[in-house]
């Protein structure tokens, strides 16, 4: 029976017990924003949750994880097995608008697939929607091979910067791809949540991604992220929404950019990004920690910065912030390799790696660390 908007205006303002109730539910119009209440009640039930972002050994960005004829479940099958020993709950993973325009209904079943195997090892996802990052020139069909000891040389933003640069096509080519799958897996108990727009002011990219980015990237990705939101709320998900904050995290909330307030405001859980060492990281948790939402961090872990699993993990379980770092199975986008690589020759890989859990037979990186991974989540010996 539909329940008209203005009881389910007066049910999520209201921290009871039926507003939770709601949270859930995929109705007929428009959901809100969840109120703080509703969002730390649905965190409350979640066990303390760690992962980490991910993309198959197999694939140089998500384009090649995604298109059908590079498709590789047997690879994810493995990985998501060895996720689950370390004990992982969830993995963070990120879509692209251009399999949807090729295929949907391929596209749909393939990300149906890979929910199946999360499942299988008892993992849940955060999909990502759109990303700033890299590349800002993406193109399906045959991916370029990595760069020799190059820190994600294959990496491409979603969307490019033809479809940024233009808002007129904006509802034309990207309101049925947030729409269809967000729709489609609205009451998934396998999509933990959907994080809209990965590091949506990121004008970062390295030479030579940086030179065909737009020189208004941050203003008209920040309209989009807007748009995106308006999208993905009408298809009513069950889950969470969120967009993440990756700058600045200590600053006032006042002196912020309008891009910050965004990432801050608009998300039913505020999810954040910082590979810094702990005392750095701490005034930025106590800054967000005003707005009253529960935290998830979904990037750290940068072992020369000094974000490490050591150092940051235990911080973030006693915190009850979720952990999901950066980089798992070393692979084609070779993310052991530090940022610098870009402008740096590197000939050999680096002795202390950046990011990356795993080398490609499984085998971890450093056996202490694993052991410290595995003993704070409780996996079983």
């Amino acid at each position: 029976m539909p329940i008209s908007r203005t009881l389910r205006r007066a049910l999520l303002s209201a921290a009871v017990p039926t507003a939770l109730l709601l949270a859930p539910a995929g109705l007929a119009q428009a959901r809100e924003q969840w109120t703080p209440e509703v969002a730390n009640a649905w965190y409350d039930r979640q066990a303390w949750m760690a992962g980490a972002n991910y993309l198959p050994r197999t694939a140089i960005n998500e384009l090649e994880m995604w298109q059908a004829a590079t498709f590789d479940p047997k690879t994810i099958d493995e990985e998501f097995g060895w996720a689950e020993g370390l004990g992982f709950t969830t993995m963070r993973v990120f879509l692209h608008n251009l399999p949807w325009e090729q295929d949907q209904a391929g596209f749909i079943a393939r990300i149906e697939r890979v929910l199946a195997l999360a499942d299988k090892h008892h993992l849940r996802l955060m999909l990502v929607i759109f990303d700033s990052c890299w590349d800002p020139k993406p193109h399906l069909g045959t991916q370029r091979e990595p760069l020799p000891h190059t820190h994600n040389s294959g990496w491409v933003q979603a969307p490019g910067a033809d479809i940024v640069g233009d808002p007129a096509v904006w509802d034309a080519r990207l309101k049925d791809y947030v729409t269809g799958v967000i729709g489609h897996f609205r009451d998934d108990r396998r999509v933990l949540l959907w994080d809209l727009f990965n590091e949506l002011d990121n004008k970062f990219g390295p030479p030579p991604f940086d030179k065909d980015d737009l020189p208004n990237k941050k203003e008209l990705s920040l309209k989009l992220a807007e748009r995106t939101r308006a999208w993905a709320l009408s298809a009513e998900p069950s889950q969470p929404v969120t967009c993440c904050i990756w700058m600045d995290l200590a600053r006032e909330f006042d002196k912020q950019e309008p891009w910050q307030k965004f990432q801050l405001t608009a998300s039913d859980v505020i999810t954040f990004h910082s590979y810094d060492p702990l005392d750095a990281l701490k005034p930025g948790i106590a800054r967000l920690r005003s707005h009253g939402r529960p935290l998830i961090c979904t990037e750290y872990m940068a072992r020369p910065r000094g974000s490490t699993f050591a150092a940051i993990m235990p911080y973030f379980k006693d915190e009850k912030i979720a952990a999901v770092n950066w980089g798992f199975v070393d692979g084609k986008s070779q993310t052991k390799y530090p940022w610098d690589s870009w402008k740096e020759k590197y000939t050999a890989e680096p002795a202390l790696w950046f990011h990356d859990i795993l080398h490609a037979d499984g085998t971890a990186y450093d056996a202490q660390e694993v052991g410290l991974i595995r003993g704070l989540t409780g996996a079983k010996p």
